[in-house]
């Protein structure tokens, strides 16, 4: 997969990926290989996995992996597949077991840190190191009140990809932890089934050029997302609102308690980070909105959208409803925009690509990594 070189094309463009790069299951499978089980991946919640034996099972690249919490409380994560035979062993998405995990197959059963600890005839076997025949263990961190996994024998560096992406986007991390992210408790949760692929969806949350034509809510909170640029086509810019919006809301009314750790600078505006290849933090001065997207298909994405608010905003029911309503509504409107260009994906008339105008030359620079990320490794 190359970008097409077309020496007609005026200054002002730069060209796209071929229409193949979004429907070709044989590139798809090479991206599952070398991003997303090379990266680090946002898989679940912490809170989703709150207490010892509390699981969750994702579907990373070609792999599921099965996210626990151990009888101390540190986050485990594993390949979801028994030693013995390879029978799946959580065919869950979610659950919780009291003191281990139990393949239906066998009865090959591993504790929470994934130790082998019975089996049929086991005792008969005194050769066998159940360490070694324990659960193949993935990378693991929490950051943001997120589990991250890492599949690759060698994780890279979370700083330089993870944190690092952080403080290209804004300048610095700080900003970020002003917000308090991780101390936020989940206040509503949208899983969206987008016919598109993973990278139109990264591509349409980076730029916007299209957001006077779609996104009349937004545009009225963040009037100068109507002129074409986004937030993320500058470094530590954050969108201002409306001279008469009060709040991040689907009207522009009020919003609900300010977080106390953001500035006077970060009030008012609007922040969005990609954290490649599959995360969208989105910051507002009394919430914040994470992406996490789980790539399945060339032209299948689930994207789980997680609203966060202040603990107590959260435990005394406040009404999250147009706070939540106008994210909500931009997601509807950008996934089906995807969902529209998937569709021409597979067309002669898109074999060679489209183009980009200069408030899209930013993405020019996301297909390089992509295409650089597909290289064959010494």
């Amino acid at each position: 997969m190359t970008v097409t070189e077309n020496k007609t094309l005026p200054e002002s463009f730069l060209p796209t990926l071929p229409g193949s790069a979004y429907s070709d299951p044989e590139l798809f499978a090479r991206e599952q290989e070398l991003i997303f089980e090379q990266l680090w991946f946002c898989a679940v919640r912490s809170g989703d996995i709150a207490k010892p034996g509390a699981f969750r099972t994702v579907q990373i690249g070609r792999e599921s992996i099965l996210i626990t919490r151990s009888r101390r409380g540190e986050a485990r994560a594993f390949f979801n597949i028994c030693r013995h035979r390879g029978a799946k062993l959580c065919t869950e998405d979610a659950g919780e077991t009291q003191r281990a995990f139990q393949c239906p197959y066998h009865a090959w059963t591993y504790d929470l840190d994934g130790k082998l600890v019975a089996a049929p005839n086991l005792t008969k076997m005194p050769d066998i190191d159940r360490v070694e025949y324990g659960l193949r263990k993935v990378h693991v961190r929490e950051w943001l009140g997120y589990v991250w996994v890492c599949l690759a024998d060698e994780a890279p560096s979370f700083d330089e990809t993870v944190v690092g992406a952080v403080r290209t986007r804004l300048g610095d991390v700080e900003s970020l932890e002003h917000y308090g992210v991780e101390s936020l408790e989940l206040g509503r949760r949208i899983t969206y089934d987008v016919k598109a692929n993973w990278k139109l969806i990264i591509e349409n949350f980076m730029e916007c050029y299209h957001c006077a034509t779609i996104h009349p809510e937004l545009t009225e909170v963040l009037p100068e997302f109507a002129d074409g640029f986004a937030a993320q086509y500058f470094v530590g810019h954050g969108a201002l609102f409306g001279e008469d919006v009060k709040g991040f809301t689907v009207d522009g009314s009020k919003g609900l308690d300010r977080i106390p750790g953001v500035s006077e600078d970060q009030d008012r505006r609007y922040y969005a980070v990609t954290i490649r290849p599959q995360v969208f933090v989105n910051l507002v001065p009394d919430h914040v909105i994470i992406h996490r997207m789980f790539p399945l298909a060339p032209g299948h994405t689930i994207v789980e959208c997680d609203w966060l608010y202040l603990p107590d905003v959260v435990a005394e029911g406040k009404d999250l409803t147009k706070s939540v309503e106008l994210f909500h509504r931009v997601n509807q409107q950008d996934f089906d925009a995807c969902e529209r260009c998937q569709a021409a994906t597979d067309s002669r008339i898109y074999a060679d690509g489209g183009v980009l105008v200069p408030s899209e030359h930013h993405i020019a620079e996301f297909h390089n990594w992509v295409l650089d990320s597909l290289k064959p490794r010494a």
